[in-house]
């Protein structure tokens, strides 16, 4: 029987589940960090399951958008006033 909330493009060999991972790596993170890095995670860790080179980018598209928050971060030594200049 599929299963439509855990398929199998989320899971490693071994079982491991990419929900799994990603909790483990953001925790701690808020914001546009714990969104970014765990959307970096699952489309890296389901591009050979499922849309191939469209989630390395999307991927990509959550890395370039994390590190210009990042920079912009510590250029003024803080977080942004305004999620929507990153």
């Amino acid at each position: 029987m599929k299963d439509n909330i855990n398929p199998n493009h989320y899971k490693g060999k071994n079982g491991l589940e990419a929900i799994d991972v990603m909790e483990s790596f953001v925790d701690g993170m808020s914001g546009p960090e714990a969104i970014c890095t765990g959307n970096v995670i699952k489309y890296i860790l389901r591009w050979p399951k499922k849309n191939g080179l469209e989630d390395l980018k999307k991927a990509r598209w959550y890395l370039d958008r994390l590190i210009k928050y990042v920079e912009q971060r510590d250029a003024i030594g803080k977080k942004p006033i305004s999620e929507d200049q990153v």
